[in-house]
């Protein structure tokens, strides 16, 4: 039951833990218990990667809001009358990349980035 237990940790590269571990062997036919698996991949020294929570909003504080211009009326009938923006940040190689594309609301044109 080690070399299954073994296998199926290293078929996941380390991402299955005891829980899913146990699903795997009762799905391969095994009846085992997840403590009695928790304690193998203990003994083992067997353990999964824990994923990094990723980045969900912003945190800190707020710097000036706009003023409501447009109050939600986003259609225009002629070309350059409404222009809209907003600041996308991304991370590339380590370094903080910003993107500010200007968008014209009359047909969806990105004007400039």
């Amino acid at each position: 039951i080690k070399q299954e237990i073994t296998a199926i940790v290293k078929e996941s590269r380390n991402s299955y833990g005891y829980r899913r571990v146990t699903l795997a062997l009762k799905m391969k036919g095994y009846t085992i218990n997840h403590k009695t698996v928790r304690k193998l991949m203990s003994q083992m020294g067997l353990t999964c990667q824990i994923r990094i929570k990723r980045y969900k909003s912003y945190k800190g504080t707020v710097g000036k809001i706009a003023k409501n211009v447009l109050k939600r009326n986003f259609s225009v009938d002629t070309p350059n009358k409404k222009w809209v923006t907003d600041v996308t940040e991304f991370k590339i190689k380590g370094r903080k990349i910003y993107l500010s594309p200007i968008l014209d609301l009359f047909n969806g044109e990105i004007i400039s980035y």
